[in-house]
């Protein structure tokens, strides 16, 4: 751990909270906050007199997130609203043919089912992958893919059971098989280790406010430059042209970059507080971040592991393990455990037909200790 970064000055959280919950709405660094309370400050005492001076944080931004997921250049990353608006101009951008289909899992949340379902008055099938309790789930999605299969769209980690999933693997198949491949990393960046390199992604989405402790708002979206050409675009604006801040000119062309799929206005407040929560995992690095967080989760397992009755839905395997760790009582009312937590102050979620514990790389064993008391 950087020497230099003092984590009780970073997460002055309420000392009365044991936060176990960054799967969903993290909270967000001291020098997060206090770069939004100067850059307000600023906005009411000078308006928009910095902007220049904003749209360099903006530029620093990108680097930042292309270090995070390995890009090959920051072109290839656009900031949108959200997962879902990233994973729609995928969905929406492609030119689809009736009959053809896109794979998925049957675990994946919502803004990666719903978005591909929607799809059905096109004519296009999305196929689920049962993928419970079985050794090699991404057999499970190839076992579906056949000649009028155009995607593979997983989450790089299942939300409420936690399961990592290859991607390398998954990446390798739909390269030879000329497949795109998405993927849905918010509940993997921020937590664990990424190269979108390596696992041969197509697309690749994520909002900052669970792992990357960001506000919510800002989600980055990777596209490869050969991938995002397959893309139509379905909203246009003053953003999404080469010539940005040329008003003047009439004729326009779309840019090259990622930056098309940017409509309008950035999200300046979002901007500024992403920037400086990444300089955080930047800071420490992120092999030490992933480290931290599968120490917490082991640790937490082998607590849990030793309550009677207590059965874990997240799987144990090493290379199968995240940041998230779902359990349930096998006797016992889980909604009145998981009230029981809330009183508590064990800030938690009811996911997978369990209870969610997510803790951070901040988050200290002797808090995870404190919590298991609770189940106990």
């Amino acid at each position: 751990m950087n020497k230099l970064v003092n984590l009780n000055e970073e997460f002055p959280l309420d000392s009365s909270l044991i936060y176990l919950n960054h799967a969903a709405v993290s909270p967000l660094p001291k020098r997060t906050v206090e770069t939004l309370q100067l850059l307000i400050q600023e906005m009411m005492f000078q308006g928009a007199k910095n902007y220049p001076q904003w749209q360099l944080k903006e530029n620093l931004l990108r680097e930042q997130l292309r270090d995070l997921i390995h890009a090959p250049s920051s072109n290839d990353i656009a900031l949108l609203k959200n997962t879902s608006e990233a994973i729609s101009t995928v969905a929406y951008g492609l030119d689809w043919k009736k009959g053809e289909n896109v794979v998925i899992t049957d675990q994946e949340f919502p803004s990666n089912r719903i978005v591909w379902e929607s799809l059905e008055k096109y004519g296009v099938i999305t196929k689920k992958a049962l993928i419970s309790n079985i050794e090699e789930p991404e057999e499970a999605l190839f076992q579906l893919v056949d000649e009028k299969t155009r995607l593979i769209s997983v989450s790089a980690v299942q939300y409420a059971s936690g399961l990592k999933m290859d991607l390398n693997k998954i990446g390798l198949f739909c390269k030879k098989h000329q497949i795109l491949f998405c993927v849905d990393a918010i509940q993997h960046l921020g937590a664990l280790q990424f190269d979108v390199q390596a696992i041969q992604a197509d697309f690749v989405m994520a909002d900052g406010h669970k792992w990357l402790l960001a506000p919510e708002g800002l989600a980055l979206f990777y596209s490869t430059p050969q991938a995002r050409e397959k893309l139509e675009l379905k909203q246009y604006g003053w953003r999404s042209v080469e010539n940005v801040g040329n008003y003047d000119v009439l004729e326009w062309q779309l840019p090259d970059s990622a930056r098309k799929f940017e409509c309008g206005s950035p999200n300046m407040i979002g901007i500024h507080a992403l920037s400086s929560s990444l300089s955080l995992f930047l800071e420490i690095g992120l092999i030490e971040i992933e480290k931290k967080i599968l120490e917490n989760t082991h640790f937490l397992l082998n607590l849990l592991k030793q309550i009677p009755d207590i059965k874990i839905i997240s799987p144990q395997q090493r290379e199968r393990c995240s940041g998230i760790v779902t359990f349930k009582h096998d006797k016992k009312d889980n909604n009145l455990l998981f009230e029981q937590l809330k009183q508590h102050n064990i800030i938690c979620a009811q996911r997978g037909g369990g209870i969610r514990f997510s803790p951070h790389f901040y988050t200290s064993k002797l808090q995870l200790e404190q919590a298991v008391e609770i189940i106990k």
